[in-house]
């Protein structure tokens, strides 16, 4: 008899928000009110951002986190299990309430975010071990910085030491982290921003920005690929680098863009793609997502990226 092989599965180690969302002509200076002209409660966070999208992709995707015993919380249980997202391993937490996102987007698509954690904030040891306990060698594991750092850390160093590979977007950027911890990480995604508070340089354009990509691969990433928005995307590795280019679409909403190329670059490199082949499909999944609104419900389904990349290919 022949046993089909166990499908590898990406997991999700992170947060899970009610993101509370403004539309508005513009971004508001500080100290200044503004009137708006939209409201949602939308589901997002960082971590259910990129198990949604990988889902949403046909891969096999499991989450582990916290939701508060609220409205919120089961809410946002609903949205990963429609996803198709295992969510058995996200804990209900009564003791906080479920995070909240408060996001104001403007006409153009930029946005600011400000994150309550709530019971993200409460993530530790225990959300950890049952992480652990479900990883299985040649899975992936998908990680952020909307949950606490040490728990974080400890997820990517169970995980590589199974063998399963740590990609990890550090968002938002932290300036602790320890000099081991990049050696823990077998795909590192910043922004722009993000990259540049995590090296010291200041990134402006395509060079410096491969110039800091080469860094944090010096820090000790085994890739490191920086998101540059309509810019595209830079990757390094130690022995070569590359850039690529956004597709031209029309921007609507940004929020959770790079919520999607992760899970599309996760999705895509599980199944073999090689790493260009990969940051193109990943490039594709975020500029698919940012032709909608709102951060889970922006997540495209396969067939979306398929055509924006037959058009990139047969224009």
């Amino acid at each position: 008899m022949i046993v089909n092989p166990q499908p590898k599965t990406l997991h999700v180690f992170g947060s899970l928000n009610m993101d509370l969302v403004c539309r508005t002509p513009r971004l508001p200076q500080p100290g200044e009110t503004i009137l708006g002209t939209d409201f949602k409660t939308l589901p997002g966070g960082k971590g259910a951002n990129q198990a949604v999208a990988a889902a949403r992709l046909g891969a096999a995707v499991a989450m582990v986190g916290r939701v508060g015993k609220d409205a919120f919380g089961q809410q946002l249980l609903n949205g990963l299990q429609n996803a198709g997202v295992d969510a058995s391993g996200v804990m209900v937490d009564a003791g906080a309430p479920t995070g909240v996102a408060a996001i104001a987007v403007d006409d153009s698509g930029h946005n600011t975010i400000v994150v309550v954690s709530g019971a993200n904030g409460r993530v530790d040891d225990q959300d950890v071990d049952r992480l652990v306990a479900r990883l299985r060698p040649g899975d992936s594991l998908l990680l952020q910085f909307e949950v606490p750092l040490p728990a974080v850390i400890a997820a990517a160093n169970a995980a590589q030491a199974q063998g399963v590979t740590v990609i990890v977007d550090p968002a938002p950027v932290r300036g602790d982290l320890p000099a081991e911890f990049f050696k823990a990480i077998d795909i590192l995604t910043p922004n722009q921003i993000e990259a540049s508070q995590l090296t010291g340089m200041s990134i402006t354009d395509i060079p410096t920005a491969t110039a800091a990509a080469c860094r944090l691969v010096q820090r000790g990433v085994a890739i490191a690929v920086v998101k540059l928005g309509s810019q595209g995307a830079v990757v390094a590795t130690e022995d070569h680098s590359f850039h690529q280019s956004a597709l031209p679409v029309n921007a609507i909403d940004t929020v959770a863009a790079g919520d999607a190329f992760n899970g599309g670059l996760a999705v895509a490199l599980a199944e073999g793609m090689d790493l260009e082949e990969a940051v193109q499909f990943a490039s594709a999944v975020a500029a698919a997502s940012v032709m909608v609104s709102g951060a889970q419900g922006s997540m495209p389904e396969r067939s979306q990226v398929a055509a924006l990349l037959i058009g990139l290919k047969h224009p």
